[in-house]
Parts: structure tokens; C-alpha cells; sequence
């Protein structure tokens, strides 16, 4: 899946994703880099100042990263809601479950969810929200 940084916005980077606006929903192209505990705070403080500290629909296309440790992970799935409020994920199929199985082991998804391989159905979603 190829997917365009667009060159007409704002374009935020952090060690482990890409971030503009679309409408009214932020997009992410995560990068294939480790996740941990210092980049995921880094990410969310990065995430706070674009979005003015309100929790945004988030459309992802995931990256195959390695397996972050534990406190990653529990980090992660602690600070979504705080900074997301939906979050479709397009990728390439069995990615995105696998993922979302690491970082919300212990406990659901904190916030409304989904899987998608294309990236309409994913906008559609977040919209009908």
C-alpha cells in the first residue's frame, strides 16, 4: 500500500509517524521503527499540540513494526483516549488485528475501533461517528 504525504498542509513528523489533516480527521503514516515508552510520550505530546489537547478521529495506516515491551504497550493503550476518539486502522489484511491484539491485550479498545483495507471505508466510518 502506497500511500501519498500530501505537499498542500501542514505535515507534523515524529520518530514514529507522519501526521496531516484531512477534514476533519488527523492521518497517520506510522513508521517501522520500535515503539517505546519514550517515543509513544513523545508521539502523544506531538498528537496534543496539533489537535489543541481535544481527542480527534485518527485514520492510520499501519506499518510492520517490531513488537514494542510490555510498559509500551499498556502506555499506549492508556493514552488513546486521551488523545484519540475513534481510530480506523488501513492495512493490509491480518496486520491491523494482529496489533490491535498487542496493544489492547489486557482490555478492550478504549475508544471506538475498526479495521479497514481501504481507505474510504475507513473515512466513512470515522464520519458516521
Amino acid at each position: 500500500m502506497k500511500i501519498n504525504i500530501p505537499t498542500d498542509r501542514q505535515i507534523w513528523e515524529s520518530e514514529i509517524a507522519t501526521f496531516w489533516w484531512e477534514e476533519e480527521v488527523l492521518v497517520s503514516l506510522s513508521k517501522p521503527v520500535m515503539r517505546t515508552v519514550e517515543n509513544i510520550s513523545a508521539n502523544v505530546e506531538l498528537v496534543k499540540s496539533i489537535t489543541h489537547n481535544q481527542p480527534a478521529p485518527l485514520l492510520i495506516y499501519l506499518a510492520s513494526s517490531p513488537i514494542p515491551d510490555k510498559e509500551t504497550r499498556q502506555l499506549s493503550a492508556q493514552k488513546v483516549p486521551e488523545i484519540y476518539s475513534a481510530m480506523a486502522m488501513v492495512s493490509k489484511p491480518g496486520l491491523s488485528q494482529f496489533i490491535m491484539k498487542m496493544v489492547f491485550a489486557f482490555k478492550p479498545a478504549p475508544i471506538p475501533t475498526k479495521q479497514f483495507t481501504s481507505k474510504e471505508a475507513a473515512v466513512a466510518w470515522l464520519k458516521s461517528l
